[in-house]
């Protein structure tokens, strides 16, 4: 019923073609094939197949509608029992959009998989393109024993391997940006004045991210019911960490500076959010402002380096850094190790005294 061709592709490459064909009173009735880059896969698949179609309604399924990588990917976002970041949410929607995701799952190869790469290569980093893969592999490892959809998880793994081995995929590459002081210096004054007109205190959101080593995302997650006055502390829920995200709440100790700023903040209800403010509109406020002052190449989530690293200055030992920053692993914190202790270059910072003091002294200045 199923027969294996050789394949002479333009690139000298061989691929092998296994196809399927169903015959009734000497007349096709069904016709399905693959094409796959080695005899033994090709053979696997052909095997199983066969057998899927012998089975009692097996024929009839085929016939239907074939499920598209969209629709595997979709069944994924639904049936996932975990919230997505927001990054991980925007990668799976731009991979829906793309041309592979309208193809028949069972007809989607490692090959595809290496060209997809290459495409998005075309204007995007190799950072960037490993990390949508990444984020599809599980996609692909979960489809057939969760749903009985036929996405061969070989493939992405062989995708995976082929695009590392041709520098199609990398990590991302490690940032050691920090903001100078006169870059800080400039950002908070302009903040000041926007906060004086009554916009969000990015005066007092940018030194928290640093005092507290806190990300953008993790900041406006945090609620005065999180907050611990007594062990001046906070709970971090949802931290991120390398494979979990969600349920994981840590934590984290507040520095004296950044006990400071969030006594400034409005409280209201227990169950508010201390910095009731959306991450987005952070970002998109922070990066518009360093374009606007001419300050290049800076993010918002270089300020957490930049707190890690004052830490390390002032003498702190990785066991005290993490347990502000909320590193589960020390050995992430290793690439400070090259930090000796100097000084606290934040001792006697103007901008701190200016946004903690009392309500009625900033109200008569103003």
């Amino acid at each position: 019923m199923g027969t294996i061709a050789e394949r002479k592709l333009s690139d000298g490459r061989t691929a092998y073609k296994a196809q399927i064909i169903i015959k009734r009173k000497g007349e096709p009735t069904h016709r399905e094939s693959r094409q796959f880059p080695r005899r033994s896969t090709a053979k696997a698949w052909m095997d199983r197949r066969e057998k899927e179609l012998r089975a009692p309604g097996g024929l009839e399924k085929a016939r239907g509608k074939r499920k598209t990588l969209a629709d595997a990917i979709d069944q994924y976002i639904d049936d996932h029992k975990k919230i997505y970041g927001r990054s991980k949410a925007q990668v799976l929607q731009k991979l829906k959009d793309m041309p592979i995701s309208q193809k028949p799952c069972d007809e989607i190869t490692s090959q595809h998989l290496v060209d997809l790469a290459r495409e998005m290569g075309q204007d995007r980093a190799t950072s960037t393109v490993g990390n949508y893969l990444s984020h599809l592999a599980p996609v692909f490892r979960m489809a057939r024993p969760a749903w009985q959809i036929d996405l061969d998880p070989a493939a992405i793994n062989d995708a995976l391997i082929v695009c590392k081995r041709l520098g199609l995929i990398s990590k991302s590459n490690r940032r050691d940006r920090r903001p100078t002081m006169d870059e800080l210096d400039r950002l908070m004054s302009h903040y000041q004045d926007s906060a004086a007109r009554g916009h969000m205190p990015m005066n007092k959101i940018i030194p928290f991210a640093i005092f507290s080593t806190r990300r953008q995302d993790e900041i406006v997650r945090i609620r005065w019911q999180d907050l611990d006055r007594e062990h001046s502390r906070v709970l971090v829920k949802d931290m991120k960490n390398p494979g979990e995200k969600i349920g994981n709440d840590v934590w984290c100790e507040l520095t004296l500076e950044a006990m400071q700023i969030i006594e400034t903040m409005p409280q209201a209800e227990t169950t508010d959010p201390i910095f009731p403010y959306r991450a987005n509109n952070i970002s998109a406020s922070f990066i518009r402002t360093c374009a606007l002052l001419g300050i290049e190449d800076l993010r918002f989530h270089d300020l957490r380096h930049e707190g890690v690293s004052r830490l390390f200055e002032m003498g702190k030992t990785i066991p005290q850094v993490a347990s502000v920053s909320g590193h589960r692993s020390w050995q992430s914190l290793q690439r400070y190790s090259h930090i000796r202790a100097t000084t606290d270059r934040f001792a006697n910072w103007p901008w701190l005294d200016s946004i903690t003091k009392p309500v009625e002294d900033q109200q008569q200045e103003a």
